[in-house]
């Protein structure tokens, strides 16, 4: 997996050594993250997320500021098929300490890189809120199209609609491949 490094950001395989610093960004991050995502908020839960990434069906990276090492967020391969179609489930996220500043924005248009060049994808799929407009406009901007679908996804303990966006391999745009 190693590192991917943009102009901004880098995104690094997530280790067991990220632990401590995710789980505080994370806590910080609660009201941000409410209804949203769940970030691991304890150990125990940290550990059940390092685990899911097992490098072949699911990847995740931490994405850390060039320069200071901060850590800013994560993105994440969920569901990685091969055959029939060669496919995964984008997640992505950030932290309230660096909100705001396009790091995750470039973290995603990285992992598209990333995920069609040298996984050999041919199309990944991220579900969004309808009222998140911040990940609404990370998928735009990274060239995903509104699949026309919905999804219901279990956030602290209720079920949430989400719309479902592609991005296909060839589709151009930006962070064309």
């Amino acid at each position: 997996m190693g590192s991917l490094v943009g102009t901004r950001v880098s995104l690094q395989a997530v280790s067991a050594g990220d632990g401590a610093e995710f789980i505080a960004l994370a806590r910080e991050s609660t009201a941000m993250h409410r209804h949203l995502i769940r970030a691991p908020t304890t150990a125990a839960e940290f550990d059940a997320y390092l685990a899911r990434f097992d490098g072949v069906a699911a990847i995740g990276y931490v994405v850390r500021v060039n320069g200071t090492g901060e850590l800013a967020g994560l993105v994440n391969f969920n569901g990685i098929t091969r055959r029939p179609k060669r496919c995964a489930a984008l997640g992505f996220g950030g932290f309230a300490a660096t909100s705001g500043h396009g790091y995750v924005g470039e973290a995603v248009l990285l992992g598209v890189r990333y995920a069609f060049e040298k996984l050999g994808l041919d199309r990944l799929e991220a579900d969004v809120q309808p009222g998140n407009g911040a990940s609404r406009g990370i998928v735009e901007r990274a060239g995903f199209r509104p699949a026309g679908s919905t999804t219901s996804i279990r956030i602290d303990g209720e079920w949430r609609e989400h719309e479902r966006w592609v991005r296909l391999a060839d589709s151009g745009g930006p962070g064309r491949v």
